[in-house]
């Protein structure tokens, strides 16, 4: 059967069962009796065995199935949470988000069991029960996903119960004469097996892709309705020997055994043949159909199918409220009625009507235009909380292996970010979290001794600031020691001691996103590889933010990530430079000045303005992207003054041509402009215009 229409909503589904079961395990740490969570995780396990026992993944199912044992029993008061069992059920969380990763690489849950995990499950069940009695302690014995030798009944005895019809005989007796076998088949179904007929669905279409199947008890119709119990047994005609057919049976997941006979003819019941013969032709209808229906199910099964080793697409979906489709379906109707307006005009005779009638539909097409991209926004946007919610789960570890107590708030978690971001965002989050777990939080005896409580916090914010999100993550820590990082950048001649001396503080804690820069003492598994800050600011512009830090010694830190809302329209100023046309986003530029040459003072050789009591350096932009020079200098300049966090800066332009709307476009990785450019849009006109990336100009 082809799966891989159905991988993605797997993977969906099963993430967001994985993300219940950890959060749940938090709560069940903290309180074991807790009914409501025993319940959720009994619930999060069952439906994952089903999930992963319908796509035949059967050491994922295993594992879920033991983990569904233990939470029955709990369930049911006959025994009791423990830190032991909490623990080795993280494990097996891990071994689960490790099958996952498999099948998003490769559609395949990759080939460790986890024995280990499955044995410390049943020995807590069974030492669990230990009062309970015998009977009840092979629960989870049930596990074992293997063929059962102890099914004994000879499948010739099952068919002793099925009345051959008369071309059914004749068709085995055809079958001998040109040498191929008639076997009667039954096929034994695991217990916990979800959807029995999807099992019976995939052993036909085995079945058939080695011979005919000529008769099925129950009959075909039956059998995908699910009437039947966990056997069903088929008659089948193939040159392939039994073995093979066997082998073929046994490859389909959730089959727990097959026995194989050669169907005898000459043991049937002869009275058979004088049955009515108008009930034997309409029988003979009847199977017909069911067989061919059968064919004609596994031929366009056969003909879809997909071999399941093939690499997913990785999955970029949005679940999307109808509502918010029925206003998209309505604006995009709207669009066409504009469209056809425009044509209307186009093709009007009258000049004087058609201008004031075309300016009335470019106005309806704004309108309408702009709803659309506001709606297809909101359709884009996911609340954050898709990546905190792993992050209490990762804390949890944290704080037992670096012996530290902690806790994590976080708040914000509904505020939304476009996809694109929220892809991309998580590794950033969970390094400087790691930061501050690791660097940012004393031990236990330090905090104490400092008169802080025990217990450090981190804390996670997310919150809407206009355009854009902004992302705080701060701990109550030691604090960033400013005068350790300007000797650790000394050391390694990052900075020379003059500019040490003229360092802010706020240039000296800049040092730490700069590539490769560590104070690390100890390297750890933690962090502290000196492959830190410098990758988070780095993902974090390739996203359009900007990140930054505060510190007070003793007090702890604060990183604040800055985020667009989102990266596919944005309101830009755009701008001239001799005969190039360039565009700087809205959200950037805090005012656009008219500066006397006069004004212009330098500061280390470099030019600055003196604006309102700021002093604010000067790019000049001809020279930045090599434009050439206007002839005529005027003695005023147009300044465009942008912002990175507080830090400002006065972009020299030669013209404005105005705010606009414009669609953001890859330039693709031929193009080597050290960032500057942060990517290109399409003028009215036709005209490539590029965007400027103001955190790297700054």
């Amino acid at each position: 059967m082809d799966i891989s229409q159905y991988l993605e909503i797997f993977i969906d589904e099963t993430k967001e069962h994985l993300q219940s079961l950890s959060s749940q395990l938090l709560i069940l740490e903290t309180e074991p009796e807790n009914v409501e969570t025993i319940n959720e995780i009994f619930r999060a396990a069952h439906s994952l065995k089903g999930m992963a026992g319908t796509m035949g993944y059967k050491r994922m199912q295993r594992l879920t199935h033991d983990m569904e044992n233990v939470f029955s029993e709990i369930r049911n008061g006959n025994m009791k949470v423990t830190a032991n069992l909490v623990d080795v059920l993280f494990k097996g969380l891990d071994a689960l988000e490790t099958y996952l990763s498999n099948i998003q690489e490769s559609a395949d849950e990759g080939t460790n069991d986890y024995e280990d995990i499955i044995k410390q499950l049943n020995t807590i069940l069974n030492v669990g029960l230990g009062k309970v009695t015998e009977t009840e302690v092979p629960k989870a014995e049930v596990t074992k996903i293997v063929s059962d030798p102890t099914v004994t009944e000879s499948t010739q005895m099952k068919f002793k119960n099925i009345k051959l019809l008369d071309y059914e005989k004749r068709a085995i007796q055809k079958a001998n004469e040109i040498g191929m076998n008639a076997y009667g088949i039954t096929v034994y179904i695991q217990e916990y097996c979800i959807l029995k007929s999807a099992r019976a669905f995939l052993v036909f279409k085995a079945l058939e892709s080695l011979g005919e199947v000529i008769k099925s008890l129950p009959d075909t119709q039956d059998i995908e309705d699910e009437k039947f119990d966990l056997d069903f047994s088929v008659i089948l005609l193939t040159k392939e020997s039994l073995d093979k057919v066997k082998e073929e049976v046994m490859r389909v997941s959730e089959v727990k055994n097959v026995m194989i006979d050669k169907v005898d003819l000459t043991s049937e019941d002869d009275s058979n043949e004088e049955s009515d013969s108008k009930a034997t032709d309409e029988q003979e209808m009847e199977q017909s159909t069911a067989s061919a229906a059968v064919k004609s199910s596994n031929s366009s099964a056969n003909n879809n199918s997909s071999k399941q080793t093939a690499k997913p697409v990785v999955n970029r979906s949005v679940r999307v409220d109808i509502e918010k489709l029925d206003i998209l379906m309505n604006l995009v109707s709207e669009l066409i009625i504009a469209k056809n307006g425009l044509v209307s005009i186009s093709t009007s005779d009258n000049s004087n009507k058609n201008e004031s009638g075309f300016n009335e539909q470019i106005e309806y097409l704004e309108r309408v235009t702009t709803n659309l991209h506001e709606s297809v926004m909101k359709v884009r946007m996911v609340p954050i909380e898709s990546v905190t919610n792993r992050f209490p789960r990762m804390i949890r570890d944290l704080s037992k292996k670096l012996n530290k107590k902690m806790e994590l708030y976080i708040s914000g978690e509904e505020t939304e970010l476009d996809r694109t971001v929220i892809d991309e965002i998580g590794d950033p989050l969970m390094h400087l979290l790691r930061n501050a777990a690791d660097h940012g939080l004393e031990s236990n005896s330090e905090r104490v001794a400092n008169d802080k409580p025990e217990v450090g916090s981190i804390y996670l914010e997310a919150y809407q600031d206009g355009n854009n999100v902004v992302i705080e993550v701060r701990d109550d820590g030691a604090g960033i020691n400013v005068e350790k990082v300007k000797k650790k950048a000394l050391k390694t001649g990052s900075i020379t001691q003059e500019q040490a001396d003229s360092m802010s503080e706020k240039e000296v804690i800049d040092l730490l996103f700069r590539p490769s820069f560590s104070t690390a003492e100890v390297i750890s598994d933690v962090s502290g590889r000196g492959v830190g800050l410098d990758v988070v600011k780095t993902k974090i512009e390739a996203l359009g933010g900007d990140i930054e830090a505060k510190t007070k010694l003793g007090e702890g830190s604060t990183f604040i990530i800055r985020l667009p809302l989102t990266l596919a329209i944005i309101q830009a100023l755009m701008v001239e430079l001799g005969s190039e046309k360039y565009a700087i986003p809205l959200g950037s530029i805090q005012t656009i000045e008219d500066v006397s040459q006069a004004d212009i003072k330098y500061v280390h050789s470099k030019e600055v303005i003196n604006l309102r009591g700021s002093v604010i350096p000067l790019i000049r932009l001809d020279k930045v992207l090599d434009v050439e020079e206007k002839q005529e200098q005027s003695d005023n300049l147009t300044v465009v003054i942008i912002a990175k966090g507080d830090r400002l800066a006065g972009l020299v332009i030669d013209n404005l041509i105005g705010q606009q709307e414009i669609v953001i476009k890859s330039i693709g990785k031929y193009i080597n402009n050290n960032k500057i450019i942060g990517g290109a849009t399409i003028l009215g006109d036709g005209e490539v215009a590029l965007i400027l990336d103001v955190n790297t100009l700054v």
